[in-house]
């Protein structure tokens, strides 16, 4: 079986000093090869407002961490950033079969459009310097009426 690719989302407290954050990135990345997993990317957002208040907090520390791995992977990272005083949230997606279905759904739409261009007579793919149509909004194009007095 393949592993599998997640995405883990966590917010750290807005006090967290650079230091700290690098610890919880170590902690994630030590949990993640030890189960033998990879971490593919990490991006730090940043500091963030909440959506809403989470205890006495009005905004975090937004990270992302892409990793790819067995599912007792992510069971392990729920458990221990559960009980991190550190962290005031997280969430871990799986996110492969959601690329999966979107290559698909891509590939569909390609074909289609080959399918279409070839039946007008035109190559399957559209050559540099074609125009595509562009799309019209009935609202911009529409003459305005004079007003009446």
């Amino acid at each position: 079986m393949s592993a599998r690719q997640y995405e883990l989302i966590y917010i750290a407290v807005p006090e967290s000093s650079e230091q700290e954050l690098a610890d919880l990135h170590a902690l994630v990345e030590g949990i993640v090869t030890r189960l033998e997993g990879a971490l593919v990317r990490s991006e730090p957002w940043g500091r963030r407002k909440l959506a809403y208040e989470i205890g006495p907090y009005k905004e975090g520390i937004y990270v992302l961490e892409v990793l790819s791995g067995p599912p007792t992977m992510v069971r392990e990272l729920n458990r221990r950033l559960k009980v991190s005083d550190r962290v005031i949230r997280h969430i871990v997606v799986r996110v492969d079969e959601v690329e999966a279905v979107a290559a698909r759904r891509k590939s569909a739409r390609q074909q289609e459009s080959a399918r279409r261009r070839a039946a007008r007579g035109l190559p399957p793919l559209p050559e540099p310097g074609e125009d595509t149509p562009a799309t019209t909004n009935p609202e911009t194009e529409a003459p305005e009426a004079p007003a009446e007095a």
